[in-house]
């Protein structure tokens, strides 16, 4: 263990602000960061015992205690669980002989869940090791475990591999691309550093320029515009700038940065070289979700080529004076770290607890030092603009929101996966394309964003109607709302960094109220309850996490009504507290023999 710890911290110069990378390597290694390794990180990085503790207790993916040699971690987000997530569970825990959160008694496999994978395209998925397994099917996950139990590398496991680059030798994964449309921006033809030659060739000021005649708004789903952030970062002044790529993909039922990453990777970085030589930056980070790890020894390869080719590090694409280059930062597991601040935290070997602001990260980001963070489909567009033109991308689009976007569409319907559609596309015209007959609802931006019913399939995917980062979640008429309400709470109640009262303690209240009302003991003033203490969540909280948390609870109450008031029950006329629905309807159940869709918490779990 001592040498394994002074190994680590000597790859990255003893520098505290890797300890990130530095528990990364100790837990792959180790198997595990327990108390005696983090006395000795923090004497040879010269910090406390407390601050090593609290990273390792704030991500997923760093364990206090020694995990099996193989660590399976089955993803439990809500379209998981509608695929079949609970029997492919019961599947691995049968195979295996041990329950979810236990290790095998001979330290082979430990067996977990993991909020989100970013395969709901191919849902139910699994990461063994960092192995992405899609598609599963009882058969298929008892051939894994006894291949895995006759000594078969995980990394071994794919039959075949998906199309495109993921038959790369470096992926080399079953991850399936699941694109459905290519627009006329990102997944069409591309060449390759257009944009970027054309950039250098202009001067800063012009680039901002072509930036605000473009229209582009950040498409994490914020819709900040572009220009304006870059510009800011531009003028404050400083000794150095630092340009960071958000690739912590971690918003429930989005995967489209996932296939970017896989198909349009040179894009990216060339549209962060391009920001790095507008704003005057010598550092570039990609932050790439833990989940996303099979796809790091494939951008490494792009980051080493592009320093060969002269496009990164000194004097990048022939500008003389331009010296730039990019690392990777493996983020571990935590939602929090998709907002550009508490990410920025992780980067630094922090928590990753948000900042407060201002100032905002524009003026002091990463180590003090003015930073742009945007995410992978906005670089993406960055070079695109470069290339083609300003005009060009204004074109696509609406007056506000302009350009394609990316939709990560994934659920009840025939056709999940990836389209490229300009912004402005109705809901209805997205549910034609994905073949979804029976959709009854839309969750449009993820647990953050809101649930739409079908009398509001006509409204716009844009900014000034629905905007969305990108995840669109289809649900039939055979899904239980609340069901997925209480998903969604229990989501962010997993997720808050702990930092403020309201989002810390707030949705442990409002989950707990609607198990209560799952339950059919519902009351007028809990609908009141609800309301109230939902919006004293989104103004009071600090972070964007708390800001958008009880959208789940306050979007479906205004939107599905009738499922609140279906287990409503008021007080007077003889009706009791404590009426129980549930049980008063347990005799029609048995003699109808079978369960309703609105009444019973637990219908569409099978």
């Amino acid at each position: 263990m001592k040498n394994s710890v002074i190994s680590a911290c000597r790859r990255y110069a003893d520098d505290r602000t890797r300890l990130m990378d530095i528990l990364l390597d100790i837990q792959r290694e180790l198997k595990g960061i327990e108390p005696a390794a983090m006395d000795r990180i923090a004497g040879r990085l010269g910090i406390t015992r407390v601050e090593v503790e609290g990273m390792v207790s704030f991500y997923t993916f760093f364990s206090n205690r020694i995990k099996g040699d193989i660590v399976i971690r089955l993803c439990s987000d809500i379209i998981d669980r509608h695929a079949g997530g609970g029997e492919i569970a019961k599947c691995f825990s049968e195979a295996l002989g041990i329950a979810v959160g236990e290790t095998t008694a001979d330290g082979r496999f430990s067996l977990e869940y993991i909020p989100f994978l970013g395969m709901s395209d191919q849902a139910p998925s699994a990461m063994i090791d960092e192995t992405i397994v899609t598609c599963l099917t009882a058969e298929k996950v008892r051939l894994i475990c006894s291949r895995l139990q006759a000594g078969v590398a995980p990394r071994e496991l794919a039959a075949h591999t998906g199309d495109g680059n993921n038959g790369h030798p470096l992926i080399r994964s079953e991850v399936v691309n699941n694109i459905r449309c290519a627009g006329d921006v990102l997944l069409c033809p591309v060449p390759d550093n257009a944009g970027l030659m054309r950039a250098l060739q202009r001067r800063p000021r012009e680039i901002l320029e072509e930036l605000e005649e473009s229209g582009l708004t950040g498409r994490g789903g914020a819709g900040f515009p572009t220009s304006r952030k870059w510009r800011v970062a531009a003028d404050t002044g400083a000794e150095r700038r630092c340009i960071i790529c958000n690739a912590d993909e971690g918003e429930p039922g989005t995967f489209k940065d996932r296939v970017l990453l896989t198909e349009r990777a040179g894009l990216m970085i060339e549209g962060m070289t391009i920001a790095a030589y507008t704003v005057g930056s010598d550092t570039g980070i990609i932050y790439l979700r833990a989940e996303y790890a099979y796809l790091r020894s494939y951008l490494e390869s792009l980051l080493r080529a592009r320093r060969e080719q002269g496009l990164l590090g000194k004097d990048a694409g022939g500008k003389r004076g331009f010296n730039f280059d990019i690392r990777i930062q493996m983020g571990a597991g935590a939602y929090i770290c998709g907002e550009e601040s508490a990410l920025i935290s992780s980067c630094e070997g922090l928590r990753g607890e948000p900042k407060n602001r201002p100032p905002f990260p524009v003026e002091s980001g990463y180590l003090g030092y003015p930073t742009v963070v945007d995410n992978v489909e906005t670089f993406c567009c960055v070079a695109r603009i470069m290339d083609r033109g300003g005009a060009w991308f204004g074109g696509f689009g609406t007056g506000k929101s302009t350009g394609t976007k990316l939709f990560s569409v994934s659920g009840d319907c025939t056709r999940p996966g990836v389209y490229e559609l300009p912004f402005g596309i109705s809901v209805r015209e997205l549910l034609d394309l994905v073949d979804a007959p029976e959709a009854a609802a839309v969750q449009v931006g993820g647990p953050s964003g809101e649930m739409i019913n079908e009398s509001q399939f006509g409204r716009r995917l844009c900014l000034e109607d629905l905007a969305t980062g990108g995840s669109v979640m289809v649900f039939s008429r055979r899904r239980n709302i609340l069901e997925i309400v209480d998903y969604f709470l229990g989501f962010f109640v997993e997720e808050s960094c702990g930092y403020c009262t309201p989002c810390r303690v707030g949705n442990v209240f409002l989950k707990k109220r609607i198990e209560k009302i799952r339950k059919g003991l519902c009351e007028l003033e809990d609908l009141d309850y609800l309301r109230e203490l939902g919006k004293t969540i989104a103004m009071t909280s600090r972070c964007g996490l708390g800001h958008t948390s009880p959208n789940p609870v306050l979007s479906t109450i205004r939107n599905f009504p009738l499922v609140y008031a279906a287990l409503l029950k008021e007080r007077g006329d003889g009706l009791q507290a404590s009426f129980d629905i549930q049980s008063a309807l347990e005799e029609s159940r048995r003699l109808a023999k079978r369960r309703s869709m609105i009444y019973d918490p637990n219908y569409d779990e099978g």
